[in-house]
């Protein structure tokens, strides 16, 4: 019996191996730009999650996960994906390139960029609305969100590549507790990877998101804890207050308690229970047409 139940184990385990990889593709099949070698960390991808066919509403959100810019954290990547699942929405996790392999602006930018584009250009293939495509990020892969909702273009129409014709502007964002500053209440440890030790004022002033922030800003859902010890709040506040001066539709939550990095809330209930952030985004998306 035991070692049926091993065989059984290895199986499972080779099948979702499997499922991975194929489920996963890189940004750039012919190599990134500015890789600075060909190993995994220099090779950024796109793993796909997709809702049950009866459940899917077509449209899908590019996930950014957090790590300060030197990691990934699996539970603000493909947890996220499975919840967004849950509500009929199609996830892709990115897997960026990292200021802990020798990378910095405008890299990760790129990176973000592309996934959205890639998105978009195949949305007929994965039959997704290329018109409801949204990006979400924690933490130092908010700060990715938010640079890219800030900082997106229309695409390059004459590019011989396909996807780079395509938009790279989210039709919405999702920052959880997100770095969104590089001045006075940023995260050093993420500015430091992103930018180096020393960078410019005028680079500080560019990716100072609260700081670029436009009427063509997409609406956003912001959701950060007053006690935070790691991202000060005042991080959403500030790109709050600029999204209401830019006249942009937003959705701001500010919970007095929880730790930096919770995701889904499990690492602060326990047990598995969802932290109140996960209904009231399912409520937004659901008004904007995102969701059933």
């Amino acid at each position: 019996m035991k070692t049926h139940l091993t065989l059984l184990g290895f199986c499972c385990l080779t099948m979702f191996a499997h499922a991975q990889s194929t489920n996963t593709l890189p940004l750039w099949p012919d190599g990134a730009p500015g890789a600075l070698g060909k190993e995994a960390k220099d090779i950024p991808t796109l793993t796909r999650f997709l809702p049950d066919p009866a459940k899917a509403t077509g449209a899908a959100i590019v996930i950014c996960p957090g790590g300060g810019y030197g990691g990934l954290a699996d539970h603000e990547g493909s947890q996220y994906a499975r919840w967004l699942n849950e509500q009929g929405i199609a996830g892709f996790v990115l897997k960026y390139r990292l200021g802990s392999a020798g990378y910095r602006h405008p890299v990760m930018l790129q990176d973000a960029a592309r996934a959205v584009r890639t998105v978009r250009a195949r949305a007929k293939e994965w039959q997704l609305d290329d018109k409801r495509i949204g990006l979400m990020g924690s933490s130092a892969g908010g700060h990715l969100a938010s640079t890219l909702l800030t900082h997106f273009d229309a695409g390059k129409p004459d590019a011989a590549d396909p996807v780079e014709r395509a938009s790279s502007r989210p039709d919405i964002g999702i920052l959880c507790y997100p770095v969104v500053t590089m001045g006075e209440f940023t995260h050093q440890g993420s500015k430091n990877n992103l930018l180096g030790k020393d960078p410019s004022p005028e680079l500080v002033r560019e990716l100072s998101n609260e700081l670029q922030v436009t009427k063509e800003t997409p609406p956003c859902f912001i959701f950060h804890t007053y006690e935070d010890p790691a991202v000060p709040v005042e991080n959403s506040l500030q790109f709050a207050t600029a999204l209401r001066k830019a006249r942009v539709p937003f959705d701001l939550h500010i919970y007095e308690h929880g730790a930096h990095g919770i995701g889904l809330g499990s690492r602060v209930y326990g047990g598995g229970e969802r932290h109140p952030w996960t209904i009231e985004c399912a409520r937004w998306l659901k008004e904007r047409g995102l969701a059933k």
